[in-house]
């Protein structure tokens, strides 16, 4: 494989080169001393009184108006574990910015959980992403906050602030909240992927209904988001090694005690930004975006994490493919994996030194002179930190294996790419060759799963699940863990326009491109097709004759619009295609 060639761990420079050179947008600061030269527009003068007017409502005092004016944005909310403790963050947070003589703001924006939004509710949870961001973009705008602070955890709430900080480029500091503590079932430690799998094994018989009702009691003992490497903590860990949030913040535990003072340091930071001038886009650069690539290849992350660096990138004005996955992935050697494809929590990566010693390992690769939040480098960050458990994190020259995490297959099924996570992926599947089962929607491979109808060897195909046909291009985590959780993990490859979880392990190929909807390949799929993955080779091929297919595509059809009203309706005539970040255009 290419990761054995030597040479292998020099830093990728042609990476950058793919990239235009850098121009960063203006950023939208005026340049001169004043550190609150945009909200002290908004209150100077006659005109500046009816503001004023009503901010002293709120409990602004006269200094306030003179003070930088930092936004706290904030997905807090009563209805997900992951938020459920990011009110109290704020609340330090607003100190921080206080003591260091700025002013919070805070507001709140929408964050829904994709563990809650299945089945229909799935449909909701993709887009949410660019409704977060356009929230914030809109709230800070039109106060014309100085700075942000903004604070998330879940699923989509992280990279829908990141599309937000790029768009808005102000001087702007992320809060990821934190993880969840793991629980003990059986004498073992458990975490929410447990109860996924768990649904497979209670119907195969290993669990009985007692043990499996346990289970789910036990395995959410409080608030953060769930343990294992899913899109929170992949997200999170992405936004620490871009130097976005301070050290330690994406694996320290929700309610560890030092997050009041991580907390009181990000309000103080954001005043710090403000008075230097150092806006998001002069921190989230190529290079930043490079190394959290990295991180994310050499953790095994999500598999969602494609599309939100695909749409983040965007919005920053840097050109950024499935094919830079691909050339990432086989030049960063796998130096962790975590739940699900693997015993091991985020816990055990915060306690053998978190994101800091996963720094310091991919040093040789990294760019380290870059700029951090919290005002030193990467470099700087680094020199005192300490790889504390081997058994977690691995070496460069002893990796757990010479790829990244992620692979992006093409072929006659997939020509514009689709994305698995491999690192979560048996050995036995990396090649598999199998007649094609037919699903046109989730619910019908969960009656097939339900019914005990799928044999080992086949290829389930779930598709109108994409962007635009699903629409919201649902994430088909629970088939894929009854799939593993019945014991046919190395025997059916799983293949959808959809997407799939963190959570999510075997040969779950998702995001394929063309989606259905838009008459891609896997529209024109039948019963008993052969179908072909080849992880090491990348190819995810259909073999049916071109005549034959060119048949099916005469009589092929565009289905009906799934959903005709409501935000779903916009979003599905005006979403992008996921090999490009499944943005809103």
């Amino acid at each position: 494989m290419v990761g054995n060639q030597p040479g292998v761990l020099r830093p990728l420079r042609f990476f950058l080169s793919t990239f235009p050179t850098l121009q960063v947008p203006e950023n939208n600061i005026a340049m001169n001393d004043n550190p609150n030269e945009r909200s002290g527009h908004l209150f100077e003068g006659v005109e500046g009184a009816y503001p004023r007017a009503l901010l002293r409502a709120t409990g602004f005092e006269e200094d306030d108006f003179h003070k930088p004016l930092i936004a706290v944005a904030n997905s807090w909310n009563e209805w997900v574990p992951g938020h459920l403790h990011l009110r109290t963050l704020a609340e330090w947070v607003k100190q921080g910015v206080r003591e260091a003589g700025g002013k919070p703001v805070e507001f709140n924006t929408i964050a829904p959980c994709d563990g809650i939004a299945h089945g229909p509710g799935m449909h909701y949870s993709l887009p949410s992403r660019d409704i977060i961001a356009a929230s914030v973009e809109l709230m800070v705008q039109a106060h014309q906050a100085d700075g942000v602070v903004m604070i998330s955890a879940c699923d989509k709430s992280t990279p829908g602030m990141m599309l937000a900080a790029a768009r808005l480029n102000l001087p702007t500091v992320l809060l990821t909240g934190g993880i969840m503590a793991p629980a003990t079932f059986q004498g073992r430690e458990v975490i929410l992927s447990d109860v996924k799998e768990g649904m497979g094994k209670v119907r195969s018989g290993e669990y009985t209904a007692e043990e499996f009702a346990e289970l789910e009691r036990c395995a959410c003992p409080g608030a953060g988001a769930c343990s294992f490497m899913g899109t929170a903590n992949t997200m999170a860990c992405i936004v620490e090694s871009a130097g976005l949030s301070l050290p330690d913040c994406a694996t320290l535990p929700a309610l560890d005690p030092a997050r009041a003072e991580l907390c009181r340091q990000t309000g103080r930071a954001a005043v710090r930004l403000v008075r230097q001038r150092i806006a998001f886009l002069q921190l989230f650069t190529t290079a930043a975006m490079e190394d959290a690539l990295r991180v994310f290849m050499s953790l095994g992350g999500s598999t969602n994490a494609v599309l939100h660096l695909l749409a983040i990138a965007r919005a920053a004005g840097y050109r950024l493919s499935l094919d830079d996955f691909n050339r990432l992935s086989l030049q960063t050697p796998l130096i962790g994996r975590f739940r699900p494809a693997a015993s091991q929590t985020v816990l055990d990566l915060h306690q053998a030194g978190g994101v800091s010693a996963v720094l310091k390992i991919l040093a040789p690769l990294l760019h380290v002179d870059r700029l951090t939040v919290s005002g030193d480098t990467i470099a700087e960050r680094i020199s005192t930190a300490q790889v504390l458990r081997s058994d977690v994190l691995h070496p460069l020259e002893n990796p757990l294996a010479v790829e990244g995490g992620i692979a992006v297959l093409r072929g006659s099924l997939a020509p514009k790419g689709a994305v698995v996570k491999q690192s979560a992926v048996s050995p036995a599947m990396f090649q598999h060759r199998g007649p094609a089962r037919v699903c046109e929607n989730e619910e019908e491979v969960r009656l097939l799963l339900h019914g005990k109808k799928v044999k080992p060897g086949d290829v389930l195909v779930i598709r109108n699940e994409g962007p635009r046909g699903g629409p919201g291009m649902r994430e088909l985590s629970i088939p894929a863990a009854i799939l593993i959780g019945m014991g046919l993990g190395d025997s059916v490859a799983m293949i959808t326009d959809g997407r799939f979880s963190g959570a999510t392990r075997g040969p779950c190929i998702g995001h394929v491109a063309p989606e259905a909807y838009d008459g891609g390949p896997i529209a024109l799929v039948r019963d008993g097709d052969i179908i072909s993955l080849d992880i090491p080779r990348r190819t995810l091929e259909l073999h049916v004759p071109s005549a034959e297919l060119a048949q099916r595509r005469s009589m092929w059809q565009r289905r009906a619009p799934a959903v005709t009203t409501g935000f779903l309706a916009h979003y599905s005539r005006t979403v992008g295609t996921s090999d490009e970040g499944a943005l809103l255009d």
